[in-house]
């Protein structure tokens, strides 16, 4: 029996190749949704009778008229806030002037109160009945001195700029050894005292048993006030066997040194009359023996009147 073919059916059409990306198909095809479409054509539609120049210009005058409006605004601000502003500078100046009123008086409560204990402390050593109230007085630096003495004039070398090494700074530290140093000041201090010197005094500031010389950068310090070069020392004692003391002393000799090695510059002479002033402020230390049990092995205490300047 013969074979018949098969029977092929033609009743639908093949389907698309991309018929499984419909979604992307729709996208790509419709990429404008269609009520945003007939927006922008009724946009175009009613702007289609301006010139595009008048559009611009009216762009323009809206953006200057929002502007003038912005600064109106500002500038009725400011001329509301004006007075605000001028009220709170004066009340800041009446403060500020109102604290520096009452600092100035602090201020010179201050300095009554220490010229005050200052004067008691002064009458207190006059009056302590020890006997050695004098003593005590010049020690503390607690009234002027005036009398014979030396005056030693020190003075940085000429050119401060260009010392050199070894000798007596050879560690200083500093690249110009041609400046008088606070160490330096400190061992000539010392050497009066040393050579018999009662008083002393460097550039009008007045050293005591508790002075103090220091330096602060290039600066060197009495008591924590600067001085500036030249130092002038005054000392009260034996003017002439004083100063022939000194130049002979350890301390005298290394001021030469200090001339010879590095430049620096120093002139000393005998004086008939040298007036010190009194120190400017006074510190006053008391001691009292220990008693018996009080601390075996401690010592007894002493006061502290050395002389020289540490």
């Amino acid at each position: 029996m013969p074979q018949q073919p098969p029977i092929r059916s033609t009743g639908s059409p093949p389907a698309r190749p991309d018929a499984s990306m419909s979604l992307l198909t729709n996208v790509m095809e419709h990429s404008l949704d269609d009520g945003y479409a007939e927006a922008a054509a009724r946009r175009r539609a009613e702007g289609a009778g301006l010139p595009r120049t008048l559009r611009a210009r009216l762009g323009l005058a809206a953006g200057l008229v929002l502007a003038a409006m912005v600064v109106t605004v500002g500038a009725a601000e400011a001329r509301i806030a004006a007075p605000v502003l001028a009220k709170e500078r004066e009340e800041l100046i009446d403060r500020i002037e109102a604290e520096t009123a009452d600092a100035d008086a602090l201020e010179d409560g201050v300095d009554k109160l220490r010229d005050e204990v200052g004067e008691r402390q002064r009458k207190a050593l006059s009056t302590d009945g020890s006997g050695q109230e004098q003593l005590a007085s010049l020690l503390a630096g607690a009234t002027e001195v005036d009398g014979s003495g030396v005056e030693l004039v020190v003075d940085d070398a000429k050119d401060t700029e260009g010392g050199g090494g070894g000798g007596p700074r050879e560690s200083s530290g500093f690249s110009d050894t041609g400046r008088v140093r606070d160490r330096d000041m400190q061992r000539i201090v010392n050497g009066l005292w040393e050579s018999g010197a009662e008083a002393v005094a460097i550039n009008g500031q007045r050293l005591t048993a508790l002075s103090a010389i220091r330096a602060a950068g290039d600066a060197i310090l009495v008591d924590n006030r600067p001085l500036v070069p030249p130092y002038t020392v005054l000392a009260v004692g034996d003017g002439k066997k004083l100063g022939t003391a000194f130049q002979d002393s350890a301390d005298g000799q290394y001021l030469h040194a200090l001339r010879e090695n590095f430049g620096i510059r120093f002139s000393i002479s005998p004086e008939d009359k040298v007036r010190l002033p009194a120190a400017p402020s006074l510190i006053v230390r008391t001691a009292e023996p220990e008693t018996a049990d009080a601390g075996k092995g401690s010592g007894t205490s002493t006061a502290d009147t050395g002389k020289g300047a540490s």
